[in-house]
């Protein structure tokens, strides 16, 4: 048996998010149909995480076994002649038994994408929310840095739509660090955030609470007070899905 990893990156506009699901086009499903048409066999491919519908990834990483005698060169060059344009497969490497794209990561880097000019460039809806509105950049950076951290993030993440199983998850999360800065052109305001895993929705729901502080709606030190409210009614909107990007994942020397 042999083990591989994939680094893939896709515009997740036209999927219906990462995880496979019957009827509906996904990434995970579009990737696997294609590799178990290569090696005939029923493969199964692990991601780092599971992106919602129209997220995107500069660098999601996906794993699978096989007993194919392709290359990995092989494998990329027929995975990237075979699937969407949309997605591309940007590595491929052969791994040991012990690496699985998901167990074996040990943090992620999203970044989400504000486009603060009066007017999107055609070519940038797809990628950015738009917010041309006056900002308090200052109080949304005191308040991205307080995401820094382990903290109960209930606030911050979506409900599972069953108060039971809400009450049984762990909500609680570790963020490495984060950053809010201009795009080189100045153009965008970019939230950058490092941690070792997500729930859902939450980068999303992050970032609508950095805006609220940016209109002057919440303050900085709401972030705080917003852990121990362990209510997401209370915090920003979610903001939608098409500025956000997985950027990378942490493997270490995995």
């Amino acid at each position: 048996m042999r083990y591989f990893k994939l680094t893939i990156a896709y515009d997740g506009t036209n999927f219906h998010g990462w995880q496979f699901q019957n009827n509906k086009p996904t990434i995970q499903g579009e990737i696997v149909s294609v590799l178990r048409r290569l090696t005939q066999e029923k493969i199964q491919l692990y991601g780092a995480g599971r992106t919602d519908a129209g997220v995107h990834a500069l660098g999601q990483v996906g794993s699978f076994r096989t007993q194919s005698a392709l290359s990995t060169a092989e494998f990329q060059r027929a995975l990237n002649a075979l699937l969407p344009s949309e997605i591309r497969i940007i590595g491929a490497e052969e791994t040991g038994p012990d690496f699985n794209a998901r167990w074996s990561a040990k943090g992620k880097v999203y970044r989400y994408r504000i486009y603060r000019g009066k007017v999107v460039p055609p070519f940038l809806w797809r990628y950015v929310l738009h917010y041309p509105f006056p900002l308090d950049e200052e109080a949304m950076r005191d308040a991205a840095a307080r995401f820094v951290g382990t903290h109960d993030f209930t606030s911050f993440a979506a409900s599972t739509g069953s108060e039971d199983d809400d009450k049984e998850r762990n909500m609680t999360r570790e963020i490495f660090s984060t950053e809010l800065k201009r795009s080189e052109d100045g153009e965008e305001l970019w939230f950058t955030v490092h941690g070792q895993s997500f729930l859902r929705y939450m980068v999303r729901k992050m970032v609508g609470t950095l805006l609220d502080v940016g209109r002057g709606k919440l303050t900085p030190g709401d972030v705080d007070a917003l852990y121990e409210m362990k209510d997401r009614s209370k915090s920003g909107p979610t903001v939608p899905p098409q500025g956000l990007f997985m950027v990378s994942v942490d493997h270490g020397d995995g």
